[in-house]
């Protein structure tokens, strides 16, 4: 561990809860791989507002931004890079010299991890449940990058549902729609979906049990994105694995925006396989 003096320069995480987040292993193992000297911590934090102002005034480089306060950080910064403006969602805040811009590394993210897994949206009938700033993230980038048929969003939110399909037939032109996220919903539309792309906080560690979808809707033409990372599996995409369907985690996912998110903080280039290890390791330890 390289030692912490006045001039190791900070970078963190903000969110709630915190508790599940790997993001302080791998970025600390990845600064000591690169003989960096900076340190990541962890900031749970209720309201983002204050967090942020405190990142101005203590100069921290970066943070990363996760559950709930992608959305709520950004009318605290200064600028908003393009394609997360258009998201309207950040998951990454970079403070040069006092002036805090925003970013967005999950889309591209994801789409790479869905590609990976032979995951193609191009042209399919795509379910997404969840409408935050993972569902933006990812509804976005498929819109202008790997444009489906057909999009439909189940959301719990009725505000949050009902801003993203105005966003994304607004700026994107895509064919997309909203419902609220129920089990008659589910079953009206889980059936004619080719794919599943689930982007809530269900499933996650501490409760690997829980799932939005019952087992029986999963269909042989159905493929399922999670993007969940810890646990690796979840019980929605352990049920579809049972069920021969093709399924993808969120951990590449996690991976590749860290690795962005890295590059941004420092200016060099993660060290990806490092990433991959830790997080590999860490979801070990927590079986």
């Amino acid at each position: 561990m390289l030692a912490i003096t006045p001039k190791t320069r900070v970078c963190g995480i903000i969110g709630k809860p915190l508790g599940h987040s790997l993001s302080p292993a791998i970025h600390n193992a990845s600064f000591q791989e690169k003989n960096l000297d900076f340190v990541y911590l962890a900031f749970e934090v209720d309201d983002p507002g204050p967090a942020v102002q405190g990142m101005r005034a203590l100069k921290i480089r970066g943070l990363s931004v996760t559950i709930p306060h992608k959305t709520a950080v950004i009318p605290f910064l200064d600028e908003i890079e393009g394609v997360a403006r258009k998201i309207g969602a950040v998951n990454t805040i970079i403070n040069d010299q006092g002036r805090l811009t925003g970013y967005n590394t999950d889309g591209t993210a994801a789409l790479r991890a869905l590609r990976e897994a032979g995951i193609e949206t191009r042209e399919k009938s795509v379910l997404v449940l969840g409408s935050g700033g993972a569902a933006r993230a990812l509804t976005f980038n498929l819109a202008m990058k790997s444009p489906p048929a057909s999009l439909k969003i189940l959301g719990v939110i009725p505000d949050e549902l009902k801003n993203l399909v105005q966003d994304l037939r607004e700026k994107t032109g895509v064919k997309v729609s909203g419902d609220p996220l129920e089990e008659s919903t589910l079953n009206r539309f889980l059936p004619e979906s080719e794919i599943l792309l689930q982007t809530t906080p269900v499933g996650m560690h501490p409760h690997p049990d829980q799932t939005l979808v019952p087992g029986g809707l999963l269909h042989p033409r159905l493929q399922v994105f999670d993007v969940i990372y810890n646990p690796r599996e979840t019980r929605l995409l352990r049920e579809a694995s049972a069920r021969g369907l093709s399924t993808a985690s969120g951990l590449a996912m996690f991976v590749y925006q860290a690795t962005d998110q890295f590059k941004m903080f420092t200016g060099e280039e993660a060290p990806l396989a490092l990433m991959r290890k830790i997080v590999l390791e860490k979801l070990a330890q927590n079986k």
